[in-house]
């Protein structure tokens, strides 16, 4: 089954990817074969995964978490799913 998922990397960044096989790709992460980000900044630590029933879902939902801020992605992490919405809005300090 396909899978969106985020790795914790040695310098604390997340790498966020899509696979069709997470055990296949992991595989190749954990022996830095998973790619030129991930291979740099190990070791990696999965830290979140959720399955899709097609790889397109995955995809899609692969490149909006890439968009997300590192706040938002640690909600997800965390499980913190009420405080999603709340990071979507842009936070504006008024001006005095």
């Amino acid at each position: 089954m396909p899978y969106v998922y985020m790795l914790r990397c040695r310098d604390g960044s997340y790498y966020v990817g899509s696979a069709r096989s997470l055990d296949s790709r992991m595989a190749q992460h954990l022996s830095g074969n998973g790619g030129d980000y991930t291979s740099k900044r190990m070791p990696v630590v999965l830290v979140f995964a959720q399955e899709f029933d097609r790889i397109d879902d995955a995809y899609v939902m692969e490149k909006r978490v890439q968009g997300w801020s590192r706040a938002k992605r640690e909600a997800l992490i965390e499980g913190r799913y009420n405080d999603l919405p709340r990071l979507s809005k842009k936070q504006f300090k008024r001006a005095e």
